[in-house]
């Protein structure tokens, strides 16, 4: 559940800077009755659709033929290392102007008095947070089955109060932790879970009868590091490891960093 909770604690973070710089904005202007319900009704109605959007795919889950689950599975799988991927370019490109931008839109909402600005505003900021945190969460699939609700619950409660007590020592001015280092450590991680998620896709669809040309074992490491274990099931989660990988998981695996790496080096031009 480990990667679960990395995701409810990374997203909340994300939510709690936008809402935090939004809140923190009023305050200093002096337009906190003015704005303040448009604020966090933009945070609740996010959350609305986010929730939606959980109800939608659960649907689709429980109707859906058995062919035509495995498909979406796997698709969903894809398309969650993808937004992870996003997520982190939009990040490292948009991260330093995030403020200056938020409260120049803030701004022009106040001078006009048009207060729904900020309401749409934060319902997407929240939406895209939460959506990406649904879609990540059914991504990871199998970490999540395998658990009861009452942990999942667990889970969800302490990542919320991970996000909460690691936005208050970002906002201690570099103090006791940077923004700089929050998001070059997390990011990391985030596309070790991306390229981890690629593989488990890859698994799938070779368990799905595809790419059989490309099924053969490369290797076996299993006497170093078992990834049936729990520990190295852990790894495998997190990093994508295999004790007995695949060629079109070694080939995806791969390309997968030549592309996220190639990418990285082109936004610090």
């Amino acid at each position: 559940m480990f990667n679960a909770l990395f995701i409810i604690w990374r997203e909340s973070v994300e939510a709690l800077l936008v809402v935090g710089i939004l809140h923190t904005w009023l305050k200093t202007s002096g337009y906190v009755a003015q704005g303040g319900r448009y604020l966090w009704g933009g945070v609740v109605a996010g959350l609305g659709l986010a929730g939606a959007l959980a109800g939608v795919m659960l649907v689709l889950e429980s109707s859906l033929p058995e062919g035509a689950l495995e498909y979406f599975q796997v698709a969903m799988v894809l398309v969650a290392a993808v937004l992870i991927v996003q997520m982190v370019f939009w990040m490292r490109k948009h991260g330093r102007k995030l403020k200056s931008e938020l409260e120049g839109e803030m701004a022009k909402t106040a001078s006009s008095a048009n207060w729904w600005g900020m309401f749409v505003v934060v319902m997407l900021a929240v939406a895209r947070e939460s959506a990406e945190t649904v879609v990540f969460l059914y991504g990871l699939g199998s970490d999540i089955a395998n658990t009861g609700l009452a942990s999942f619950l667990g889970v969800t409660a302490a990542g919320f109060g991970l996000a909460y007590l690691t936005f208050w020592l970002l906002q201690q001015g570099g103090k006791y932790l940077s923004w700089r280092l929050f998001f070059r450590v997390t990011e990391i991680m985030l596309l070790m879970l991306a390229g981890a998620l690629l593989v488990t896709g890859i698994d799938k669809m070779i368990g799905m009868g595809w790419l059989q040309a490309w099924s053969g074992s490369v290797w076996d490491t299993s006497a170093l590091l078992d990834d049936s274990t729990r520990f190295g099931g852990t790894v495998a989660a997190l990093t994508g490891y295999r004790a007995q990988p695949a060629v079109a998981m070694l080939v995806a695996y791969a390309g997968y960093w030549l592309v996220v790496l190639a990418g990285l080096k082109r936004l610090k031009r």
